[in-house]
């Protein structure tokens, strides 16, 4: 009697892995048209232009509020590459660009 629960417990663990595989693609590709759209770029360029000014009014130097921007941008960019990779099943994608060039050198 065991064997039988095993086998459908195997043949549920195959029916939800089936669609995990196709449903998280999907959902990750959707994410990462609607955060790379030409709506979400002007979106974040307004983000990006409000923070600075914001920064400029209160008295910011100029160096440190471009630099403070620049930062804020990257942000938004480096959630942008872990969706890309996220979304080609990369390995290593939370580690540095070194370990990511040390893994792929293991690998050959």
């Amino acid at each position: 009697m065991p064997e039988k629960n095993n086998v459908s417990d195997a043949e549920e663990v195959k029916e939800i892995l089936s669609v995990v595989s196709t449903e998280i693609p999907a959902l990750i590709k959707g994410i990462i048209s609607s955060v790379f759209s030409e709506e979400a770029g002007r979106s974040m360029g307004k983000a990006a232009a409000a923070f600075y000014k914001e920064l400029k009014e209160s008295g910011m130097p100029n160096e440190i509020a471009l630099k403070m921007t620049e930062d804020y941008m990257s942000t938004f960019t480096s959630l942008g590459d872990i969706l890309r990779h996220a979304g080609s099943g990369k390995k290593g994608l939370f580690f540095s660009k070194e370990k990511n060039r040390e893994r792929e050198e293991e690998e050959e």
